[in-house]
């Protein structure tokens, strides 16, 4: 439980929040300056401290370094108690527990900073121990290189202790890395500590009196706290784009162990997935292989492997990608288009997604991500995306593939997966995909079969969609038993229950759900959620007290919380006086443990009777 820190935006385990002292701090921070320890409890017995709304009061403690045996720790525990006033808590990854702090600080930092495998190992533990709601805090570890991949765990609160000695002891440090001050042979930062200041005298140890604007070691300790908290700035302002990602892969590669680390917890799948968003309106950078590994492209080939189902009966006609996105409005697919004339299912393929049926050409990440075109694949991409074909075809009857493929790269991967598969492949390309003769041998390879209708067409996608958001099956389980109307045009269809019967007298029957082009996903109404309710595919379900939320339900209002729910989700909102249908701003373990901050921001409610 937490008084005094909020959690506002989320992206993977970094979190963007607030530390509510009386001049409120923005997290992640630095907390130099407002932070007040009362002590450590093995040099004397120490009362319960004042305590002060203004600053974070450490409370008397014990710490235990790196190594120290858990009987240890247990023995010598401290029985924390429960204070008025922002507090934190002094424990380890072994003792971590709600001890009813605001913020909770890991005093074996200094032990697993610095070696990716126990870094990732203590982080996740000391994370999944503690409240949800509470912050995180790692003192004298953190430098401007290392903050993003401190914070990318999971980490609110930091402070410049360790920079502010590695300037007195003679190191400027930068984001990149740090260099011997007298080394510098001019100062690479206009901060207020270098500004205006020169390498001399000062520097080199000689008589700092001799020039009175010489950079000396205080001043580096300056520099390095400023360069600390402009990383920090940059790390917040990627946290509220959602682009956090993107930064950490560049920086990481400034030293090996922060490579290690966030390629550690690339293998902790579970822990960030939990903690990403599954939609974003923007722009994933797919700049390196270790893209590859993140947690979005990951869930998009799991599901479209495992949840969606192929509702055509037509050929499967395999198309690459296009810069511009979505891949329908690119000028090379409009000529796939008309050669192909609906005649078979489209699936574009590409690295670093892998296959994108003609469904979910607009669903998060498929129409946000940008990568690096070189014309050359990596052993690396071409095996991710034919094991995602491979999988695809091993869930999908088709009567044949045809790929209309380019040699570089995407020839060899069919050509894998087809000596794996039953489904015969034909390729039609000579030269490039948007030849005239590749064209015109992609058109006669499907004079014989039939159109599919525009019915046919928006159908599939409402039920792929469906598939992809909420499991498998779900769009027929979900639409099968109401005379579905799609009305409007794509990519904004409107789904309708068709049966005047069973509305208010509408000739066009109850709305359902509309598709959200920007996300590439379905928005249900009241009645859709019902249908959802009620059928046999498994709700997201949050659980509130007894009241009727206008415009989000915060946590301190929410019961119980369907643990697989995502940041983003689609979630059902039920109380004995509320029924209604929103967006999951917290994911479900979070929900149920949560006492401050949005849980849901509402679309739909209604108030229900009380019996």
């Amino acid at each position: 439980m937490t008084d005094y820190f909020e959690v506002h935006r989320r992206d993977g385990a970094a979190r963007l929040g607030e530390l509510r002292l009386s001049d409120p701090l923005r997290t992640p921070a630095l907390v130099d300056g407002s932070v007040d320890d009362a002590g450590s409890l093995w040099t004397d017995e120490r009362g319960v401290p004042k305590g002060y709304r203004e600053i974070l009061t450490v409370l008397p403690h014990r710490s235990f370094p790196a190594g120290t045996d858990e009987r240890v720790q247990e023995s010598f525990a401290v029985d924390y108690p429960d204070v008025d006033y922002p507090s934190a808590a002094v424990v380890t990854p072994e003792t971590a527990d709600d001890y009813g702090a605001d913020a909770y600080i890991l005093s074996n930092a200094s032990g697993f900073v610095g070696h990716a495998a126990a870094f990732r190992e203590e982080l996740t533990a000391a994370r999944e121990a503690l409240p949800a709601d509470t912050a995180i805090y790692l003192s004298g570890v953190a430098t401007p290189r290392n903050a993003v991949t401190l914070v990318y765990a999971g980490v609110d609160l930091l402070d410049a202790k360790r920079a502010r000695v590695r300037g007195l002891e003679g190191f400027y440090l930068t984001s990149e890395g740090e260099y011997f001050l007298e080394d510098l042979d001019e100062l690479p930062c206009s901060c207020p500590a270098c500004r205006g200041k020169h390498v001399g005298e000062g520097v080199r140890g000689d008589d700092p009196t001799s020039d009175p604007a010489a950079f000396d070691r205080e001043d580096c300790a300056d520099h390095n706290e400023y360069a600390l908290e402009s990383e920090l700035a940059t790390v917040r302002r990627r946290i509220r784009d959602g682009r956090l990602r993107d930064y950490i892969e560049g920086q990481a590669r400034h030293d090996q162990w922060l490579t290690a680390a966030f390629r550690e917890f690339d293998q902790q799948y579970g822990y960030l997935e939990e903690r990403t968003p599954v939609v974003r309106d923007t722009e994933l950078a797919a700049a390196t292989e270790d893209s590859l590994r993140r947690v979005e492209i990951q869930r998009f080939a799991e599901r479209v492997t495992t949840r969606y189902r192929n509702r055509f009966s037509n050929p499967l006609v395999l198309v690459p990608c296009s810069a511009t996105k979505p891949y329908s409005e690119s000028q090379s697919h409009a000529q796939f288009h008309d050669a192909i004339q609906y005649r078979g299912h489209v699936a574009s393929m590409t690295s670093p997604i892998g296959v994108v049926p003609m469904e979910l050409e607009l669903t998060y990440p498929a129409q946000h991500y940008d990568t690096v075109v070189t014309g050359r694949w990596s052993e690396d991409e071409k095996s991710f995306v034919a094991d995602v074909l491979g999988r695809y075809l091993d869930r999908n009857d088709y009567p044949r593939v045809i790929a209309h493929v380019p040699d570089e790269g995407y020839r060899e991967i069919c050509e894998r997966v087809a000596a794996d598969v039953d489904v015969p492949f034909e390729y039609t390309v000579e030269d490039h995909p948007t030849t005239t003769d590749s064209l015109a041998n992609l058109m006669s390879t499907l004079d014989e079969e039939l159109k599919y209708s525009r019915r046919e067409r928006q159908h599939n996608t409402v039920k792929a969609l469906a598939d992809y958001q909420f499991g498998p099956g779900a769009g027929d389980d979900l639409f099968t038993d109401v005379d579905l109307q799609v009305t409007s045009r794509y990519p904004k269809l409107q789904v309708r229950d068709g049966d005047t019967e069973a509305g208010d007298g509408n000739d066009d029957g109850q709305q359902l759900a509309t598709m959200v082009p920007q996300y590439g996903v379905l928005s249900l109404t009241l009645d859709g959620a019902r249908v959802w309710a009620e059928s046999d595919v498994p709700t997201k379900r949050v659980e509130i007290d007894e009241f009727v939320p206008h415009g989000s339900v915060l946590a301190p209002g929410v019961v119980d919380a369907d643990q697989e729910i995502r940041v983003g989700d689609e979630v059902v909102v039920e109380g004995p006086r509320a029924f209604g249908v929103g967006r999951a701003q917290m994911f479900g373990a979070e929900m149920a443990e949560s006492t401050r901050g949005e849980a849901v921001q509402m679309r739909h409610v209604e108030e229900v009777e009380e019996s």
